[in-house]
C-alpha cells in the first residue's frame, strides 16, 4: 500500500505527541486497572468475575458512551472490589505509574478515595499507606514524579470525610498532596454538606480541588466555588457561561478536562465537539488528562492526539496546555522548577511546539 503525504504527517505527529514530555493531573486509580492484574485478582481473593482475557476486559470498560455519569460510575465497581487489601492497593498504583512513565508522562497527580477501599477490613491509614508505597516504588522504578490526591464521596457521610482529611494530612511527607470530592452530582449536588471535611483538609496543608460539571453544567461548576478550589475535576459546560469564563481566567482556577471520559459519561455528543480549544482560547486554565486509562480504555497519548485530530488544537497550543500543568500541580516549587526547565529544554528545538532548531 501506498502511504499518502497526509498519512506520513499524521503518523509524524503522533510520533511527536508520543514523544512529549507530559504532565496528567486527573487520574483515577480504581478506573486504571490493568486486565491482567484484575485477572490475578480476582482468582486470588475470590472475585466473582470474568476470568478470561477478553470478559474481564469488557467488564472493566465502560460503554462507549454510557446514557449518563450513573452509569459511567458503575464500572467501577468490579475494581472496587478488586482493592480491598493492601497489596493489590499498592500493586495496581506501582503498575499505572509504570504505566505512565512508558507513555511519556513525567509527572502525574492519581486519585482515589480511601473510604471505598475499607469494606474487608482494611484501614483508612493503612490503605493510604499502601497507596504511598506503590507510588513511591513505581518513581523509584521510572523516574516520573507522583503526586496523590485524596477523593472524598459525595454520597459517604460528612463526618467520616472529616475523619478520612484528617488520616490523609498525616501522608503529606509521603507525596498525598491533594484533597478532592467527587461522586454522583445529581444525587448530592451541594459541595457544602462536606465543608467541614474541606475545612480540615486545608487546615492541615491539603490543596483543594473538586470534580464539578459531570452533571448541572456551567451551573454545577460555579456552585463549586463556595470550596474555593485551586482546580475543577471536569467542568466542560463553563463554555456556555462567560461570566463564569471570564472569573476562572481572573481567579486562575484551572478546569482539568477529559475529553473522552466526559463523551463516555454524555457529557458532551462527542470528543470532537468538546470545547476544550475553545475554553483554552478564551484564556480559560486548562489541563488535558484521561481520567480512567482503563475504563476509558486511553492513553495519555491517544487523548493528546485526539485534542489535535479532532477538537482542533493546534500542536503549540497542546504543548501550552500541557506545559501549564507544572504550573498548577499539586507539588512543591523545588520539584516542579527543574521539571518545567527540562520540559522547556525539550520542546526549544521543536519547531513544530513554536521552539528553534540549532
Amino acid at each position: 500500500m501506498t502511504t499518502l503525504p497526509d498519512d506520513r504527517e499524521a503518523l509524524a505527529r503522533r510520533r511527536l505527541i508520543e514523544s512529549m514530555p507530559k504532565a496528567e493531573l486527573h487520574l483515577h486509580l480504581d478506573g486504571s486497572l490493568r486486565v491482567d492484574t484484575a485477572l490475578e485478582l480476582a482468582r486470588t481473593r475470590g472475585i466473582d468475575a470474568p476470568m478470561d482475557w477478553i470478559g474481564m476486559s469488557a467488564a472493566l470498560i465502560a460503554p462507549m458512551p454510557c446514557a449518563d455519569q450513573a452509569e459511567l460510575l458503575r464500572a467501577f465497581d468490579l475494581p472496587i472490589a478488586l482493592m480491598q487489601d493492601a497489596d493489590a492497593l499498592e500493586r495496581i498504583t506501582r503498575e499505572l505509574v509504570e504505566a505512565k512513565a512508558a507513555d511519556g508522562v513525567r509527572y502525574v497527580e492519581i486519585r482515589w478515595g480511601p473510604r471505598l477501599h475499607v469494606e474487608r477490613g482494611l484501614s483508612l491509614a493503612d490503605g493510604i499507606a499502601a497507596v504511598c508505597a506503590g507510588a513511591r516504588d513505581g518513581a523509584s522504578r521510572t523516574g516520573t514524579v507522583v503526586r496523590l490526591i485524596c477523593t472524598a464521596l459525595r454520597s459517604h457521610d460528612a463526618e467520616g470525610n472529616v475523619e478520612l482529611a484528617e488520616t490523609a494530612a498525616r501522608f503529606i511527607d509521603e507525596g498525598l498532596s491533594g484533597w478532592d470530592l467527587a461522586g454522583p452530582e445529581a444525587a448530592y449536588p451541594d459541595p457544602l454538606d462536606h465543608a467541614r471535611a474541606f475545612e480540615a483538609a486545608r487546615a492541615n496543608g491539603l490543596r483543594m480541588t473538586i470534580h464539578a460539571g459531570e452533571w448541572g453544567g456551567a451551573d454545577q461548576v460555579r456552585r463549586a466555588l463556595v470550596v474555593e478550589p485551586e482546580r475543577i475535576a471536569h467542568g466542560p459546560g463553563t463554555i456556555d457561561d462567560p461570566a463564569l469564563c471570564d472569573e476562572l481566567r481572573v481567579r486562575g482556577i484551572s478546569l482539568d478536562l477529559c475529553p473522552t471520559s466526559n463523551w463516555q459519561a454524555g457529557i458532551v455528543p462527542s470528543v470532537a465537539a468538546h470545547p476544550l480549544a475553545l475554553l483554552h482560547r478564551r484564556g480559560v486554565p486548562v489541563t488535558l488528562s484521561t481520567d480512567d486509562t482503563t475504563v476509558s480504555d486511553i492513553k495519555l497519548s491517544e487523548e493528546y492526539a485526539n485534542a489535535v485530530e479532532q477538537i482542533g488544537l493546534s500542536l503549540p497550543e497542546l504543548w501550552a496546555i500541557d506545559r501549564r500543568a507544572l504550573d498548577v500541580a499539586f507539588a512543591d516549587e523545588g520539584t516542579l522548577a527543574p521539571m518545567r526547565e527540562s520540559f522547556d529544554r525539550w520542546a526549544a528545538g521543536i519547531p513544530e511546539l513554536g521552539g528553534t532548531a540549532g
